[in-house]
């Protein structure tokens, strides 16, 4: 399953896992990165079932970005390489 979910989003995977040289990567980071993106999405949850609700369509915006924010995290998070993690925090040696 994990190997089909790599293949379904492998063009968001594969320009993080690209690059040479070093990397500096920690396990908690990959948990930080599950734990935001699941914060995010809860985020993304509350919005949409309070705007649902309402008359007006802004809501649509912030869960837009809300929930690519958070979709994105947790997909790097389970589905990304330990190259993948440490570049989306910036981790060189």
């Amino acid at each position: 399953m994990k190997t089909l979910l790599q293949k379904i989003f492998s063009p968001l995977l594969s320009k993080l896992d690209s690059g040479e040289g070093e990397y500096n990567y920690q396990r908690s980071h990959r948990l930080i990165l599950v734990i935001v993106g699941s914060l995010f999405s809860f985020l993304t949850a509350g919005i949409l079932a309070i705007g649902i609700n309402s008359e007006s369509w802004g809501f649509l915006f912030p869960a837009i970005i809300f929930g690519g924010v958070g979709s994105t995290s947790i997909i790097i998070g389970c589905l990304g390489s330990d190259r993948a993690v440490a570049r989306i925090w910036s981790s060189k040696n």
